[in-house]
């Protein structure tokens, strides 16, 4: 199967809605961060978190592997295939200082044959480098 297409003008999966409860547009919400990692990286720890899972909707390993701290870092990230994607619940975030955040979510898929399952983590989130070139990483996460 081949990786699903990001929306051009279409709403982004993540959910991430404005004050009147209208959808982002991929483009303007997590695809900024997807599509243009070297120039625009995520600027706290939430916004990665929902990049990232807007990243495994549309299957872009390279993202998610260049987010990952390095000391975690898997070497490969495998997809399972005809997974669908049904929803990203934010529970909570906690800044715990400049360098640190956590994110409580809950995301939930289909596999092809049916089965749904929901992931619910606390993930860890560190931010690297300078102040002028800092980047937020996805540590490790807690199932819930």
């Amino acid at each position: 199967m081949s990786s699903p297409t990001p929306p051009s003008n279409g709403p982004c999966p993540c959910g991430k809605t404005d004050r009147r409860d209208r959808p982002f547009a991929y483009a303007l919400c997590c695809g900024r961060y997807v599509e243009d990692f070297d120039g625009t990286p995520a600027p706290d720890a939430e916004s990665l978190m929902r990049s990232r899972y807007s990243a495994f909707v549309f299957q872009r390993a390279d993202y998610l592997l260049a987010t990952w701290h390095a000391s975690t870092r898997p070497a490969t990230i495998e997809f399972e295939p005809d997974v669908k994607w049904l929803g990203l619940d934010v529970r909570s975030r906690s800044v715990l200082d400049a360098e640190h955040a956590e994110v409580e979510f809950v995301a939930r898929q289909r596999s092809a044959a049916g089965v749904a399952t929901r992931l619910h983590e606390r993930s860890r989130f560190v931010r690297e480098g300078d102040e002028d070139s800092s980047r937020w990483f996805y540590l490790d996460g807690e199932r819930r």
